[in-house]
C-alpha cells in the first residue's frame, strides 16, 4: 500500500540519521543542497530523472553503488547505467566516431552503450562496455555537474514495476534511501532508447 497523505507530510519533514552519512528526508527539488550533499557524502538518493524514478549514487564510490545494489537485489553481473553531463565524463576517450554519435543524440532520452577497458570494475561488472545517458532535465544537468557522474538504475526492487511516484519507492524502500526527490508521478513510462556501438564501432539500436 501506498504511504498515507498524513504519513507523507510527517516524512517530508522528518530527519533521521542514517549511517552518518546524511538524513532520511523528502525534499521537492533535485537542486535542494541536501541532495547534492547527500551523494558527494556516499548517501544514496531516489528521484526522478528524464525519464522514471531511479537510485542515483556517485558512480565513483564503490560502496554507495553496491549498497544500491543490495537494495535492489539486483544481478551482479549487471552494469548500471552511468549519468554524465559531458563527454569528458566518458571512462575512456571516445573516438571520433562516437563522439559525433554522443553530440548527435545527446542531451536527450538515449542510452549509448560503449565499450571500455578503464571503468572501475563496480560499474563494468565484469563486462567491457558501460551504458551511458547526458540527460535533457535542467535540474539532473546541474546536478551532476557538482557530484560527477551517478549511476542511475530504477528504483524498483528486481523485476518488480518501476515506481512511478516517490511514494510508490518509499512504499518499496522506505528508510534505507537516505533523500527522496518528489518529481511528481510519472505518466510516461516509456524506457530511454538503447543504443551498442560495438567493438568494430557498429551502432545497433537494442530498444
Amino acid at each position: 500500500m501506498f504511504i498515507s497523505i498524513v504519513t507523507y507530510i510527517a516524512l517530508r519533514n522528518k530527519r533521521l540519521n542514517c549511517d552518518k552519512i546524511c538524513q532520511v528526508k523528502i525534499v521537492s527539488s533535485l537542486l535542494d543542497p541536501s541532495v547534492a550533499d547527500c551523494l558527494i557524502g556516499g548517501g544514496i538518493v531516489v528521484a526522478r530523472t528524464d525519464t522514471i524514478y531511479g537510485f542515483l549514487a556517485q558512480a565513483s564510490n564503490e560502496t554507495a553503488v553496491e549498497r544500491v545494489y543490495r537494495l535492489k537485489d539486483r544481478d551482479e553481473h549487471k552494469s548500471p547505467i552511468v549519468l554524465i553531463s559531458s563527454l569528458t565524463d566518458l571512462y575512456d576517450t571516445p573516438n571520433d566516431g562516437i563522439q559525433k554519435l554522443c553530440r548527435d543524440k545527446w542531451p536527450g532520452k538515449v542510452s549509448i552503450i560503449i565499450p571500455s577497458k578503464n571503468a572501475p570494475v563496480w560499474i563494468r561488472r565484469e563486462n567491457n562496455s558501460v551504458a551511458y545517458r547526458l540527460p535533457e532535465h535542467k535540474d539532473l544537468q546541474v546536478l551532476l555537474s557538482k557530484t560527477g557522474p551517478l549511476i542511475a538504475p530504477s528504483a524498483n526492487p528486481e523485476a518488480h514495476v518501476p515506481a512511478m511516484s516517490v511514494e510508490e519507492a518509499y512504499d518499496y524502500f522506505g528508510e534505507l534511501v537516505d533523500v527522496y526527490v518528489d518529481g511528481g508521478y510519472v505518466y510516461n513510462d516509456a524506457p530511454s532508447q538503447l543504443l551498442l556501438v560495438t567493438e568494430n564501432g557498429n551502432i545497433e539500436r537494442l530498444r
